[in-house]
């Protein structure tokens, strides 16, 4: 990826903490997820269509409850819900990204962070939602974790809707990366 500036490999992870919480400004709010009371919500929301197409990920209830146990309890990724008002919209997982599979494909530096995204309920998406929150969600993991030089999307390139948002809401695109169940639009937000 020539258009990173910095092709330094991420060798040594082992003082790298575990992804941040972002604490965000109102209305706006973010958690990590609880799998006793949130594993519903996110088991709905991952089966629902238009998540399902690009995520990959309608598994069974148990599954899911497996799978947030891990990532709470490792330093590659946190799962998160967002709410707008009180009312979750938003599943997020913050990750590492040199801890990723997306550290095959770019040059990742030991505290850049990636978000996979995903707005649950159909009747939210195409509200400006994604396009509102990335910026104050971004600049809350820049403040989180002050040696956090980058963010990191990687959306699958046919979902339109996913690269549109990222992009208003202040992600660059990088070029095409080949992932292992994905063709993905590489996009980065500086600090």
């Amino acid at each position: 990826m020539t258009h990173l500036d910095d092709r330094r490999a991420a060798d040594d992870l082992s003082g790298v903490p575990g992804p941040p919480l972002p604490v965000l400004p109102g209305p706006w709010h973010a958690r990590a997820v609880d799998p006793e009371r949130d594993l519903s919500l996110v088991h709905r929301w991952m089966g629902a269509p238009h998540v399902a197409a690009f995520w990959r990920q309608a598994w069974p209830r148990e599954r899911w409850a497996e799978e947030l146990r891990t990532q709470l309890s490792g330093v590659h990724s946190l799962p998160v819900l967002v709410s707008l008002d009180d009312d979750p919209v938003v599943y997020l997982e913050v990750y590492r990204a040199a801890r990723d599979v997306v550290a095959g494909v770019y040059p990742a530096r030991p505290h850049d962070l990636g978000l996979h995204v995903a707005v649950g309920e159909l009747a939210m998406t195409d509200r400006g939602l994604v396009r509102s929150l990335l910026p104050v969600l971004t600049d809350a993991l820049f403040a989180a974790d002050p040696r956090c030089t980058r963010v990191v999307l990687e959306p699958d390139v046919r979902n339109r809707r996913a690269v549109s948002s990222f992009t208003a809401g202040g992600f660059a695109p990088v070029g095409e990366v080949l992932l292992p169940d994905k063709v993905a639009l590489l996009m980065v937000r500086a600090r």
